[in-house]
């Protein structure tokens, strides 16, 4: 390839950059780290624009730079983890204690922008949670595989290993997989939920928070529903401890709430804005991704960090 200004290389791999995005996410867990991701990696290619000598496609090439870059971060960064990951769930309301970890790297939400039914797949929360339990070659080699549909040999010469290599680590790699990953994936729930029905349930949680509702949110979930707020450490599990959380919390000691339906992780998802009163505005508090069971809602996901918010397009306060 001869030599490229950056703005002509800009334009030839903006179509590749949501993808390679998405590949960064399902890699680190987190929007933020893709963003750095994917800027280093596109910076490590236009300065190896000399080097490239079309032995491959420009889009196998950027997903080698993307990957080792992904690696560099998690070697130095470790992996992302939820709530679930540091221990058992608490079995009453936690009030006191329960401040935000700030010494943990957790998973993060990530905004719905690919289309296709096999991504959304690939970025759903339980996929991706998984995915951080894996070491950083196990992760890469899976996910070229069974998300990009690299072939063994193709990801040894992208990895600079042996096909044999590659097939012990995928193969690792997916029996972690199939004890951490529901069978069903959401895409699968939703598909036979119907529109319908999933707007009913999504538009009845969004409903019962403006309304302070707790039996009328209760009554979307699981027997053994849990709801997670990462940072913060505690968790909850099962209808009974959900229920008294609700009551004393979000529907107790908030005064007043609004709520934009949206999607993440391939996900129902809604966000919630907490306010000191009816009148007064409304400040990003959290995104809350619905995990589904049939036309219940089995797993709640409240990511707590307001910065969230802005890479969902989504307002910086409502009235």
């Amino acid at each position: 390839m001869g030599e490229v200004s950056s703005e002509e290389f800009g334009r030839l791999v903006e179509p590749m950059r949501q993808e390679l995005h998405a590949h960064c996410y399902r890699m680190l867990g987190s929007a933020h780290d893709a963003d750095d991701a994917v800027q280093n990696a596109l910076l490590r290619a236009w300065r190896g624009l000399p080097r490239f000598e079309g032995r491959s496609t420009l889009r196998t090439w950027l997903y080698t730079v993307a990957t080792r870059a992904c690696l560099d971060l998690i070697a130095a960064r470790g992996r992302r983890a939820l709530p679930v990951d540091l221990g058992p769930a608490s079995a009453h309301v936690v009030l006191d204690g329960n401040d935000p970890l700030a010494d943990v790297d957790w998973l993060g939400p990530y905004p719905d922008a690919e289309t296709s039914y096999e991504q959304r797949e690939a970025v759903e929360l339980a996929f991706v949670a998984a995915c951080q339990h894996l070491p950083g070659n196990q992760r890469a080699v899976l996910l070229l595989f069974e998300v990009l549909g690299y072939s063994a040999a193709e990801i040894a010469t992208m990895m600079e290993t042996s096909a044999t290599s590659v097939n012990s680590a995928l193969a690792r790699a997916r029996r972690l997989i199939r004890e951490k990953v529901p069978a069903r994936t959401q895409q699968q729930t939703v598909r036979a939920l119907g529109d319908t029905r999933l707007r009913s349930v999504v538009d009845g949680f969004a409903d019962a928070f403006e309304k302070r509702d707790t039996d009328a949110l209760i009554a979307l979930l699981t027997e053994d529903v849990t709801w997670s707020m990462p940072p913060l450490p505690h968790w909850y599990s099962g209808r009974a401890t959900v229920a008294e959380f609700a009551g004393l919390v979000p529907m107790g000691l908030c005064p007043s709430w609004r709520t934009v339906v949206t999607s993440a992780n391939g996900q129902p998802a809604v966000a919630c804005y907490v306010g000191g009163d009816a009148a007064g505005p409304h400040t990003p508090w959290s995104i809350n991704v619905l995990t589904l069971r049939g036309d219940r809602v089995a797993e709640i996901t409240s990511f707590l960090d307001g910065g969230h918010f802005a890479c969902f397009g989504l307002p910086g306060s409502l009235p």
